[in-house]
């Protein structure tokens, strides 16, 4: 069985992310490192960190987007499989156990991902019944080789869809991606998450990653005639 680390980036996170680790050391096969980038926080995230006496590497940087933070941790660490979490969601106890299940099952993929379900208001007790794909940094585990042949990933402006783009980027360089269907990881849903709600300013990432994809695609189809 390969080993895996775990890369969190953490921006202003100290609310959620002593359950955030607490969910990654409860995993019933334990990583080989645990690489928390703290992305220029100015709360107590570093010292919430701390107080908890975990093994865990923590990592700073100025602030330049959960993407440059995600991409940082990826540069520290050297394992066969890497699994990413954001700072504020969740992973059920059984999440990398079943990775790790379909990696053995499936030698010709190179990242699993699991679905997830969304919950608000601190309760991950009471999270929503319906569960969707989770093509998230959440829910991924990637081997080695996905992140040292795709690249950085990019912080769009606006800060939304950098995985988007990155996990597009993947598969356009010929990788196999699988979804399980299970729920394996929670969304946690507050305000002032990128993940909360709608935001002109933050959707724009979005618009620029279907610009840079479209891009792609041109390239490729003038390379190709």
């Amino acid at each position: 069985m390969s080993s895996y680390s775990v890369v969190i980036p953490a921006f202003n996170a100290a609310a959620t992310i002593a359950e955030t680790l607490r969910s990654v050391v409860a995993q019933s096969i334990k990583p080989e490192a645990i690489i928390i980038v703290d992305d220029g926080s100015t709360d107590d995230t570093v010292a919430v960190i701390n107080a908890m006496n975990l093994p865990v590497r923590v990592l700073r940087q100025e602030n330049e987007g959960p993407g440059s933070a995600t991409t940082r941790g990826f540069a520290a660490l050297s394992t066969p499989l890497v699994a990413t979490l954001d700072a504020d969601d969740l992973w059920l106890p059984n999440k990398i156990e079943e990775q790790f299940a379909h990696f053995s099952r499936s030698q010709g993929t190179s990242g699993v991902f699991t679905h997830m379900r969304s919950f608000r208001d601190d309760r991950p007790d009471a999270a929503e019944v319906a569960a969707v794909p989770g093509w998230s940094r959440s829910t991924m585990m990637i081997r080695r080789e996905v992140v040292d042949a795709v690249g950085p990933i990019v912080d769009p402006t606006g800060g939304r869809g950098e995985m988007i783009d990155w996990i597009a980027r993947a598969r356009e360089a010929g990788f196999i991606l699988d979804m399980l269907g299970q729920a394996l990881a929670l969304r946690r849903i507050r305000p002032g998450s990128l993940s909360h709600g709608r935001d002109a300013q933050r959707d724009r990432g979005y618009v620029e990653v279907a610009r840079l994809a479209m891009q792609r695609r041109a390239r490729n189809k003038a390379g190709s005639a």
